[in-house]
């Protein structure tokens, strides 16, 4: 059955994916509303042929079955309580909220149970590591010892907004980035994170006081196992992709290395690496996963259960808060620098 679904804040590009896979489901966009800059929304609107709105009203209506957002972080929470008080799901970009106060008020609106919250942490659905799950659950590496995550990403600067250098609209390098890393070692090692430590670096962009550039992370998991992120604005102009992720996975009985942006020079297809006690060095055939990460959230939206549940949402959220309020903060880029 088509339905209408419309978008509440539209400040990055990320929605297009929300976009994109409704379409395939045969779901139609009955417009974009966005109250601050328009040129993204009035771009993403061309390209899907659906309207940019004067008020939101229109997506408020009884009609209007789904609403997507990619408004400001600190902005989605309020889009989210408006939506649970007309009684339409959402699916938003993420992060959800940025800091403490954000997340009790999502964990609100979630324990409430009226409307359902879909977040694009798409990187359970990528081909490559939707593999790698599925090898750690017919046990190809025996047990997990630890994890490292390395995801470099490109700034361009001078095209992002001005929001995106506030850590108090963001939420900061730590929360905004490693969002997707912490709910993947809640999925892939099956355990809650403890605590972390780390630092989160800055040392460029001094007129951009709260915006910091690296962050590198230790996460104890609750089973005492440890697990390593980083993540930077630092891929060059002139590299083959917008960030050559990686991530590397040991166990007892194997390693497995997923190149994410493949290597360069090739189509950037990626590479799942694989070598273990039975099972000399190599590529592994990726597997597609059975539905969309879009699939899945309007599964739940029909009574269904879901893959990315709303207490991975939180498990998420909760993970990236503790860790920004754990870690160390290293300012370099400014006169004497600053610690806290």
């Amino acid at each position: 059955m088509t339905m209408q679904y419309g978008i509440i804040g539209c400040q990055h590009a990320h929605i297009e994916i929300f976009m994109e896979e409704m379409g395939r489901l045969g779901h139609r966009c009955a417009g974009i509303y966005e109250s601050g800059d328009r040129g993204l929304a009035e771009r993403i609107a061309e390209t899907y042929g659906c309207p940019v709105l004067d008020t939101v009203d229109r997506l408020l209506a009884p009609d209007i079955a789904i609403i997507g957002s990619s408004a400001i972080n600190s902005e989605k929470i309020a889009i989210i309580e408006l939506c649970e008080q007309h009684g339409k799901s959402i699916m938003v970009d993420k992060p959800a909220i940025v800091n403490a106060g954000g997340l009790e008020r999502l964990r609100a609106v979630i324990d409430r149970g009226r409307i359902e919250v879909g977040m694009l942490l798409t990187e359970r659905y990528h081909p490559a590591i939707y593999t790698l799950k599925q090898l750690i659950d017919a046990g190809e590496l025996g047990e997990l010892v630890t994890i490292g995550m390395r995801k470099p990403h490109r700034l361009n600067a001078a095209s992002r907004p001005d929001w995106f250098f506030d850590k108090a609209l963001c939420g900061g390098i730590l929360i905004d980035l490693l969002i997707h890393d912490y709910d993947l070692l809640h999925w892939l090692m099956g355990a809650d994170v403890e605590a972390s430590a780390g630092v989160v670096g800055k040392s460029v962009l001094p007129e951009h006081p709260t915006f910091y550039n690296t962050v590198q992370v230790q996460a104890t998991l609750s089973d005492g196992r440890v697990a390593q992120l980083y993540a930077d604005w630092h891929t060059p102009e002139q590299s083959w992709t917008w960030g050559d992720g990686r991530i590397f996975v040991t166990g007892t009985r194997g390693f497995a290395e997923l190149r994410l942006s493949g290597e360069p020079g090739t189509d950037g297809a990626p590479l799942l690496l694989l070598v273990s006690d039975v099972r000399s060095w190599g590529p592994v055939e990726l597997q597609l996963p059975p539905v969309s990460i879009t699939q899945d959230f309007m599964r739940r939206c029909a009574g269904e259960e879901g893959q990315l549940t709303h207490q991975d949402i939180l498990a998420a959220h909760e993970a990236v808060v503790q860790a920004d309020r754990e870690v160390r903060y290293v300012d370099t880029a400014g006169e004497g620098g600053e610690r806290r």
